[in-house]
């Protein structure tokens, strides 16, 4: 329940309070609900699986903060003794033991990040990575997907998945300049890397990837299409970066590099590895890492980068996963659950919707035929027929991510009662 303390406010006068402080009323635009054109949700606090808004009504949660809370709001191994954790510092612009210790550790889940360094947030790491490829390679082109999201910095945002949405790169103060420097490729077909990339291979520094994708639903790579792209960078001279801020350690500790089984040169990493708080980085090959200052030429830092907050946390969300292993089986059955669940209640009302379970994540879009392959695909989803049933669901106790573009998220605090009271708000819900 809201706490006593607490003043009553409604949700819109919060709402219109934001419109006239915050640009946009939020500080991250798919929180504001403009992409389906749905008010924004308004949250006063948190507990395990459930958000609650400030009349203090309990939502069961499926955003999760966008993927980092792979054990739910306020877990007590990560919110207890936090007195203990900032009585130490929280920033000391030094070296320290336990920053070299999560490095360790890291670099023992993913062999890949020979080296790595540590920054704020995921999209610090991804635009790190490429500044690294492109030195590394003394080459400009970047090879990415639509409907790929790897943060906003300016490369990042042209055709992008997620809320972003970048229709006039111009006009959304990107340069032309960025643009000639990318090519954009379709997710899961290699033809068209081909094509795109014929007669300019030797331009080509990086080819920048989702692995599994997060961000036009949940796109999982097609046989051979991983493998395809490291025989193509490893033909041409390029770096293969792999955006793994949603899928490590949310797909296990190897991450989807280990799954899948493809290698890259680069990986950036972030969200779930601070459980909350933010914490990032960015690893690849000794030779790669190589370049950056002090032993050579590319500057990346900041004053948060690996502060020791953020890495007590991740230290701590570690220490959870590898205790208790047996939580990855328990947030897949659980999520096997949910889906089955919808593709009954989807059955039943004759919608060829297909819905994907991938370990504790759930989707499915309101587009008839098989999963997600491309952006292509996602785009053909009715979004009108999404944002009455993201309504409805809410009007329900359930709350979803305001875009048709985000999945739903699982984590170790839901349960099958959750689960099956979702269900239930889903049967009445889906027309």
């Amino acid at each position: 329940m809201r706490p006593k303390s607490q003043p009553m406010r409604t949700l819109a006068n919060t709402a219109e309070r934001a419109c006239g402080v915050l640009a946009g009323g939020c500080d991250s635009p798919v929180r504001s609900g403009w992409s389906i054109g749905e008010p924004m949700f308004v949250q006063s606090s948190a507990q395990g699986a459930y958000a609650f808004d400030e009349m203090g009504r309990r939502y069961i949660d499926y955003v999760m903060g966008y993927g980092p809370l792979l054990f739910g709001h306020t877990h007590p191994a990560l919110v207890s003794k936090l007195d203990e954790l900032a009585r130490g510092g929280l920033v000391w612009g030094a070296t320290y033991p336990e920053e070299v210790r999560l490095a360790e550790r890291i670099r023992g889940s993913l062999p890949s990040m020979e080296r790595l360094r540590f920054v704020t947030t995921g999209s610090e790491a991804v635009m790190s990575a490429v500044r690294v490829a492109r030195a590394f390679t003394q080459r400009d082109l970047v090879l990415k997907f639509a409907g790929n999201y790897h943060g906003h910095f300016d490369l990042a945002l042209l055709d992008a998945g997620a809320s972003a949405q970048t229709s006039d790169a111009q006009r959304s103060g990107i340069p032309q300049g960025v643009a000639r420097d990318v090519t954009i490729a379709r997710y899961n077909d290699l033809d068209s890397v081909d094509a795109l990339l014929r007669g300019r291979e030797g331009a080509l520094a990086a080819v920048l990837v989702e692995p599994v994708c997060g961000n036009m639903g949940w796109v999982r790579p097609m046989p051979g299409f991983l493998e395809g792209l490291r025989e193509r960078c490893d033909r041409s001279g390029a770096l293969l970066i792999f955006d793994e801020v949603i899928t490590w350690p949310r797909l296990g500790l190897r991450g989807a590099q280990g799954r899948e089984g493809v290698t890259p040169d680069v990986t950036s990493i972030g969200k779930i590895m601070g459980g909350g708080a933010p914490i990032a980085a960015f690893g690849g090959r000794a030779e790669v890492m190589a370049m950056l200052a002090p032993d050579g030429p590319v500057f990346t830092g900041g004053t948060h980068a690996g502060n020791p907050f953020g890495v007590s946390m991740a230290h701590r969300v570690l220490d959870l996963l590898e205790a208790q292993p047996e939580c990855y089986v328990q947030m897949s059955s659980l999520a096997l659950r949910l889906a089955d669940g919808f593709r009954s209640i989807l059955a039943q009302r004759g919608l060829p919707y297909a819905v994907v379970h991938d370990e504790s994540v759930v989707d499915f879009a309101f587009r008839a035929g098989p999963p997600n392959r491309n952006y292509d695909d996602a785009r053909a989803a009715d979004k009108a027929n999404y944002a009455a049933y993201y309504r409805a669901m809410r009007e329900r106790g359930i709350l979803l991510p305001p875009s048709v573009n985000e999945v739903m998220f699982l984590s170790t605090a839901h349960t099958a009662e959750d689960v099956d009271e979702t269900l239930a708000a889903a049967a009445e819900a889906i027309g």
